[in-house]
């Protein structure tokens, strides 16, 4: 009788066990929100490398994956430790974007990719921000400000990208409106 009492116990508490052992982490959303956004722009930055038509948007690609896939392993590892469960694949939500970008035409495509590298670089600084602000759990927060300039960094670059694309963009459109308006190609002197 004894037996089975511990024996009902022991089996009614082991989803409990489990189930503490996945969320014990105080920061496991940062584990995850990290993870995934670490995998998407290692899954974006190669659709970039393939659908791009500027070099310079394909070498920042080039980047996002090299710099990202570091971050990703040592992202991988700590939590490895932390025995923190890492998503294995995109949210959603990246799953949908991914998709978009993939659907852009040639011609729209860099621009539509920059956007995104913006907007998600802006939302990794936040939450590494956060993180470092209010994290509970010391390495999460050091892996964070390892992180940070980093990923600071790369804002940087693809705002500075924009601007380079939307000038290069300028100058074919008005190179294309004087061979519209003269029907030959102006020389790079008018």
């Amino acid at each position: 009788m004894k037996s089975s009492l511990m024996l009902t116990l022991l089996f009614a508490s082991a989803p409990l066990i489990a189930l503490g052992a996945e969320t014990q982490n105080p920061d496991h959303d940062f584990y995850t929100q990290a993870a995934e956004a670490g995998m998407s722009e290692v899954d974006l930055g190669i659709l970039a490398q393939q659908k791009a038509k500027d070099p310079a948007v394909k070498e920042f690609a080039a980047k996002m994956v090299n710099d990202h896939t570091s971050a990703n392993a040592k992202l991988e590892d700590l939590a490895t430790s932390k025995s923190v469960a890492l998503p294995g694949d995109l949210s959603t939500a990246q799953k949908a974007t991914r998709k978009t970008l993939d659907m852009q035409s040639a011609a729209d495509f860099d621009q539509a990719y920059i956007k995104n590298q913006i907007d998600a670089h802006q939302d990794a600084i936040a939450l590494l921000k956060k993180e470092i602000g209010s994290g509970k759990d010391p390495d999460a927060k050091a892996l964070a400000s390892s992180m940070l300039p980093i990923v600071e960094g790369h804002l940087t670059q693809v705002q500075q990208l924009q601007k380079s694309t939307a000038s290069s963009d300028r100058m074919s459109d008005r190179v294309l409106d004087k061979t519209a308006d003269t029907g030959s190609v102006p020389n790079a002197d008018q």
